[in-house]
């Protein structure tokens, strides 16, 4: 039963080891410590037990210094077909697990259902909860109504109830954490800095090794949001993601952070203390036509903060039918400075297969980076929204093997001096693709076509006209 009181499940095994952190310079060295279960001997000969640092809540601070653009919810309240979809990762780089949240909400202008009424994918509101945990296992829950959803307009803040504690109403914006148990009996609640929830699989789901339940809490502290730390954070698909183009859209809402709490996954529990984590979000009609991602915050022998996140994707133009491009990018942030690959401002090429190997090349006038993943595991199917509803259309693995490098170029386009080389065999990875299955290799380029190009490569900054005219700022920015 989800009802069973923290006490009971504090009892649960242990399988995390906890990590501490040390800040030097603004960033943050992680060393490994012993399993909470043990205890360490320290430099007189004594022997104390380990604990781990707990959650601590803290309310979402009006201004974040890694608050990226698009934090907020998109939907603009009209009735054309429209997605938003959230994931959150974090990774306990000593048991080598992995844990993400993928939540959505579909179809929010359409009418709800009235009673007697048959759910229809493809017309009916609905908000789903997908968490892909530890050895790759999936849950499922959903709901053919977005009535207990909420998101805030401009912040990443959202939550949804699916079944509430009898006679209490469903919370409809961030509380604190005993008034969220006190409320909700399964859902969740997350923002850039705090995030819980309790979920029940909903026995649907044929192609994956499923848990019954999920119970989670646990705080977070940002690293890098989209940018350089102590930069403005940009639009990760440059300035033109504020209008409704190009859809759907991408923003990496947190590249990297630093989460502290614990998971429990079925019957085993996890804690953790320090574990990087990543969030990242997308909305608009539907995925693109075929897609491939990676991103990594785990890398062997590695003491400082590194994230990876690559990604493309075969997507429709605007007011041309049947017209697609390919698209992609590769950004790593690297002792707090962001290294940005977009073919707006230079190349970026790729070789996906349709599952086992993805190899990525990316320049610009100033650096190279070369990225080559694989995995021999056969990987979760989960499920993405599509114009028919949401379906199980993509493959993810945490069990990715990466190689990273990256390099200064000299002024004649030669490779200079190696700024960083790194490895993981914790990198998550993905290939997806609802109207083009992949049947082989996808060898691509990406392609951006004039004026969108060179509108990409001017210094616009859409944050500063909307702090001068907050009235005309949009859903979601």
């Amino acid at each position: 039963m989800l009802g069973l009181s923290f006490i009971y499940l504090c009892d649960l095994p242990v399988e995390s080891v906890f990590r501490s952190a040390e800040g030097v310079g603004g960033m943050a060295q992680l060393r490994p410590v012993v399993n909470s279960m043990e205890s360490m001997s320290i430099s007189n000969g004594a022997t104390v037990e380990t604990k781990p640092r707990k959650a601590e809540y803290l309310p979402m601070p009006a201004d974040r210094a890694t608050r990226t653009p698009h934090s907020g919810y998109h939907f603009d309240g009209t009735s054309r077909r429209f997605f938003e979809g959230w994931y959150f990762k974090v990774s306990i780089p000593e048991v080598k697990q992995s844990f993400a949240w993928m939540y959505t909400s579909e179809l929010p202008g359409s009418s709800e259902l009235t009673e007697g009424e048959v759910f229809d994918p493809s017309s009916t509101p609905s908000g789903a909860a997908q968490v892909m945990g530890a050895d790759e296992e999936y849950l499922l829950q959903d709901a053919p109504t977005l009535k207990n959803f909420w998101a805030a307009r401009h912040e990443l803040a959202l939550g949804n109830t699916y079944v509430s504690k009898n006679g209490v109403a469903p919370p409809k914006s961030e509380v604190d954490p005993k008034e969220f148990w006190d409320s909700v009996e399964e859902g969740y609640q997350v923002t850039p800095i705090w995030h819980q929830g309790c979920l029940r699989d909903n026995g649907s789901t044929d192609f994956a090794k499923t848990v019954g339940t999920v119970r989670w809490e646990y705080s977070t502290r940002p690293v890098y949001g989209w940018g350089s730390i102590g930069e403005r954070q940009l639009a990760t698909a440059g300035w033109l993601a504020v209008m409704p183009v190009f859809e759907p859209h991408w923003q990496i809402c947190m590249a990297g952070g630093l989460s502290t709490g614990w998971i429990e996954w079925g019957d085993r529990r996890f804690e953790f203390e320090d574990a990087p984590s990543y969030c990242e979000k997308n909305w608009g009609g539907a995925f693109p036509q075929k897609w491939f991602w990676m991103q990594c915050n785990v890398f062997d022998d590695f003491s400082g903060e590194v994230a990876l996140t690559a990604g493309g994707g075969r997507r429709g133009l605007p007011l041309l039918k049947d017209t697609f491009e390919d698209v992609a990018l590769v950004a790593v942030h690297f002792e707090g400075k962001f290294y940005e690959f977009v073919p707006w401002e230079g190349k970026v090429e790729w070789d996906i297969a349709p599952w086992g190997s993805w190899k990525m090349t990316a320049q610009t006038k100033t650096h190279e980076v070369k990225l080559e993943a694989s995995t021999d595991t056969p990987g979760c199917l989960l499920r993405a929204p599509t114009v028919e509803g949401f379906k199980p259309i993509c493959t993810d693995s945490f069990a990715g093997n990466l190689k990273l490098q990256l390099w200064e170029r000299n002024a004649n386009g030669s490779l200079g001096k190696v700024l960083l080389e790194a490895t993981s065999s914790m990198c998550a990875l993905e290939t997806g693709g609802s109207r083009d299955p992949w049947k082989e290799s996808w060898t691509g380029k990406a392609t951006m076509r004039q004026p969108l190009k060179t509108l990409l490569q001017l210094p616009i900054n859409p944050e500063k006209f909307y702090n001068w005219v907050p009235g005309f700022k949009p859903p979601g920015f």
